[in-house]
């Protein structure tokens, strides 16, 4: 015996644990035995009654439920008050096949079984054998609800019964459809806009799962939502303003699919447009609102004043709209509502009131510079009244008021940071509705942000990068306020070039760079940053490429220098440089000087550019011999090569 799947005999219900598949029918006798009235048990459960004969005769000796049948007693009996021979055992079970379809019956015993569908004998092995029996058919079960007879006899030796049912499955073999599901209900959430399905659960054993589907009103195409192994199934959001048709299908594990349940209506209510807002300019009103589900277009009303009547205006297909139209400085009531795609309107929304303001609030009084320091320029004035909702700063470099607007704010005071320290500005304030009305200026001021020690200088402009036969030159200028004590090269090959990597920096130096690259640094593209005597940077120049200048087109040397020694002094003077229609136009001269003869540009100890045909080098010692060399400079700022050396040594 197998306990522990059975009730006792006076248990009122047993229900299975699980539909297992391979469960017992009901046994053959041909008198039927008394059962326990107060036993009972659930489909698909068996109930067993257990006879001390082999005729399944007289009143059984226990009655209790099974969920399969699968003994094996050897030579024991199966249950105490029962012999261990001569017994028999009755199995029945009537349960609901669904569409019913092809199954097959498997039986194996020692020693009889014979199997009934609805009192027709399907296996008949009723004789007492010494080994175990077996016997397998194919049959079909009608659909609906049928009963299932096992009857058993033990008459001498070892006892074992099995018995099992299973639908055949094989798509081959399998043509009948499910039953479609019943009982199916839906229910619609307004607050999420979901709907959920549920439904009876199928009576097939070979069920595979649930298809749902879906189609709109307007449509006879269903679409296929999803499968699932359950009973309900929650569709996403639904647009509003919509019916949907709603049905479910059975498939099972031949994939044969029943047809669809009965057709279940969730319609989704059009809900108003939300979230409208106007804002007013000098020129028009605008609206604008949150997008309405459903909503295919539209429709704009405006009214006049408090007691004038809502006229359309406007139907758009996005949730905005322009009124252009509106009179100046009157104002109107909006209201909105939705068309979804069948002409049929939401609710309106919420009224909004919007006035096309075309008059500016007066000009802000008493602009003052409250303060200027080194971080900037800090400017007060007075409150042009509740009409002003922010305030325009502009600033000049002249004395004339305007220039480009600074920055706006929507208090009374301002301070500029951005002004280059040492430069004078004058600055005017006007103040702004919230139509974007501008008043006029009704004061001047002028500022200077002091130079101090963290005062950065502007940016460098850079004169003339050239690369002529291997040699890279450039200068610098810088014409602000503030104080430079030198200039920092860097270079990559991306631009633009980051001045704030250490690896980037290639050099640097005075107003002049000069550096020897090589052709495949070509392509570098160089960046440079002027720094104040007291190490504060600028923001770096341009990222620039130097022009590769060929050597066909360098200015012509000069031919001669004459070098006049005085006291601490040296005064060259030199021939201007031959020039011809082949070569770059000459422009001006560059001086190196060394206190080492035989120097070359890049030897050189320093070097200064003049635009006349004289220099007079300054600040020199007494007794030390200083050499010379000119190049000429052209245009482009490309140069010649150096003249001949000259030497010449200050004196007292």
């Amino acid at each position: 015996m197998n306990p522990h799947r059975r009730t006792t005999p006076t248990a009122t219900t047993a229900t299975a644990t699980a539909v297992v598949l391979a469960t017992a029918g009901a046994l053959l006798s041909t008198a039927a035995p008394v059962a326990s009235a107060a036993t009972t048990c659930d489909s698909p459960v068996y109930k067993r009654q257990l006879f001390a004969n082999a005729s399944l005769s007289g009143t059984p000796k226990r009655t209790d439920c099974d969920s399969a049948i699968a003994e094996n007693w050897g030579a024991k009996a199966p249950a105490a008050g029962l012999p261990k021979d001569n017994f028999s055992v009755r199995w029945t079970v009537t349960r609901d096949f669904g569409s019913g379809g092809p199954f097959t019956l498997t039986a194996a015993t020692q020693d009889g079984i014979r199997v009934y569908l609805d009192g027709k004998i399907k296996v008949n092995l009723w004789k007492n054998v010494t080994t175990t029996q077996k016997k397998t058919v194919n049959l079909t079960i009608p659909k609906g609800k049928h009963t299932l007879r096992i009857d058993y006899a033990n008459f001498t030796g070892n006892a074992n019964v099995n018995f099992a049912y299973t639908p055949r499955t094989s798509a081959s073999v399998d043509k009948v459809k499910p039953l479609a599901p019943t009982a199916p209900t839906v229910t619609y959430d307004k607050t999420t806009g979901k709907a959920k399905l549920t439904w009876a659960k199928n009576k097939e054993m070979d069920l595979s799962g649930y298809r749902v589907y879906r189609r709109v009103t307007s449509s006879d195409s269903w679409k296929r939502l999803s499968a699932t192994t359950g009973t309900s199934y929650t569709d996403t959001p639904l647009a509003t303003g919509e019916t949907y048709y709603y049905e479910v299908r059975a498939y099972d594990k031949a994939g044969n699919e029943s047809a669809g349940s009965a057709d279940k209506t969730v319609a989704t209510e059009f809900g108003a447009p939300q979230g409208l807002v106007a804002t007013s300019t000098s020129a028009a009103n605008s609206l604008a609102w949150k997008a309405a589900p459903g909503a295919a277009s539209y429709e704009v009303y405006r009214a006049f004043g408090d007691s004038g009547t809502f006229e359309l205006v406007a139907t758009v297909g996005s949730p905005a709209y322009t009124d252009g139209t509106a009179a100046a400085n009157v104002p109107y009531a909006y209201k909105v509502r939705g068309l979804n795609a069948a002409g049929s309107p939401s609710a309106y929304s919420a009224v909004v009131w919007a006035t096309r303001d075309t008059v500016a609030p007066p000009a802000p009084e008493g602009l003052t510079v409250a303060s200027a320091d080194e971080g900037g320029v800090t400017l007060t004035w007075r409150s042009s009244g509740p009409d002003a909702a922010k305030y325009h700063i502009y600033r000049s470099t002249s004395s004339i008021p305007g220039g480009p607007r600074l920055g706006s704010t929507s208090t009374t005071a301002y301070r500029d940071t951005s002004a280059e320290p040492g430069q004078l500005y004058s600055y005017t304030v006007k103040a702004v509705d919230a139509a974007g009305n501008e008043s006029t200026w009704n004061s001047l001021v002028h500022a200077t942000r002091p130079v101090g020690p963290s005062s950065a200088p502007r940016p460098p402009a850079i004169m003339n990068p050239s690369i002529v036969n291997n040699r890279l030159s450039m200068s610098f200028e810088n014409n602000g306020y503030v104080p430079v004590s030198g200039y920092e090269v860097y270079r990559s090959r991306t631009t633009p070039v980051d001045t704030t990597v250490a690896a980037n920096r290639f050099g640097g130096g005075g107003t002049s760079f000069q550096a020897t690259v090589s052709e495949n640094e070509y392509d570098y593209y160089y960046a440079v940053v002027a720094v104040s005597p007291y190490g504060v940077r600028s923001v770096p120049s341009g990222s620039f490429r130097p022009h590769v200048v060929p050597l066909t087109q360098l200015p012509l040397p000069v031919n001669a220098v004459q070098a006049v020694p005085g006291d601490g002094q040296v005064r060259l003077l030199w021939d201007a440089s031959p020039q011809s229609s082949t070569e770059q136009v000459v422009v001006g001269y560059r001086v190196y000087r060394s206190t080492t003869p035989g120097f070359t540009k890049e030897t050189a100890e320093s070097s200064v550019l003049t635009h006349v045909t004289s220099y007079t080098d300054t600040g020199l010692i007494n007794g030390t011999a200083y050499y010379y060399a000119v190049a000429s400079v052209a245009e482009t700022g490309t140069e010649s090569a150096l003249s001949p050396e000259v030497t010449a040594t200050p004196t007292a």
